[in-house]
């Protein structure tokens, strides 16, 4: 679990209804179910609109990333990294096949096939990039959905605050339902406006910073495995690895 995230959303929430609270209103004013489907149904159906429906799902379910994000474990790879540096020194590539049968992370378990097959250096870095490339670009396009939501739920709280006002003005005759529809109308704004700077931006940038990670990390992986299979001495390969761990 990541409390800081947990933390940060959870003092957003409380400074925005402890402000409120703090001015004389009331937290009931800021519940309009009816303003609330304007900009959650008519911002992701916009971020629907412009994003492959492979892309949304993917962006839908990283979400849980975002409170439960992977493990930053690139000193306890480094370790497994010089186990293979050295077996392979000592017995030969062919002697990692006990090492792969151990990993579960696929890219991992690919590089390690591709040397125990004996494939040449570049053609490693060849097809482990294009994975690299395919995997960051599929992910970034997942987060990007995000973005598109902080940038859309303003303006669709805007437009939910004109539905507002229209309701406003076709019942001026009543003034019974005034209220209800300039509530809906400001509180409209304010979801929109809310959603995009505390929930929807925070949540991208955070998935960017997830995903730049993942890169980092395969890029270490990559770099060992050339350098590996060059027949670098062990503390060479040890070197390269302490500019991936600062």
């Amino acid at each position: 679990m990541d409390w800081g995230s947990l933390t940060g959303i959870i003092i957003a929430i409380v400074g925005i209804l402890g402000g409120q609270a703090l001015e004389g209103g009331h937290i009931s004013s800021l519940v309009q179910p009816a303003a609330f489907i304007i900009v959650i149904l008519g911002t992701f159906g916009a971020v629907l609109l412009q994003t492959p429906p492979s892309s949304f799902v993917m962006g839908v379910k990283m979400l849980g990333l975002v409170f439960s994000p992977p493990a930053d474990d690139r000193k306890a790879l480094a370790k497994r990294i010089m186990i293979w540096s050295n077996v392979a020194r000592k017995d030969g590539i062919f002697k990692l096949e006990a090492n792969l049968n151990a990993e579960k992370d696929p890219f991992v378990k690919k590089g390690l096939r591709l040397m125990i097959d004996g494939i040449a250096p570049e053609k490693v870095r060849e097809i482990c990039s294009i994975d690299m490339y395919f995997h960051e670009t599929q992910r970034r396009n997942a987060a990007k959905i995000w973005d598109a939501a902080g940038g859309y739920a303003p303006t669709i709280g805007i437009l939910g605050a004109v539905l507002g006002l229209i309701h406003v003005m076709e019942n001026l005759s009543d003034p019974t339902k005034l209220g209800s529809g300039i509530a809906v109308a400001f509180v409209a704004t304010i979801y929109g406006v809310g959603l995009a700077n505390l929930v929807f931006l925070p949540i991208g940038n955070k998935l960017k910073a997830i995903i730049q990670l993942e890169g980092v990390r395969r890029e270490m992986l990559l770099n060992a495995w050339v350098s590996i299979l060059n027949g670098d001495h062990p503390r060479i390969v040890e070197e390269r690895l302490q500019g991936y761990l600062r």
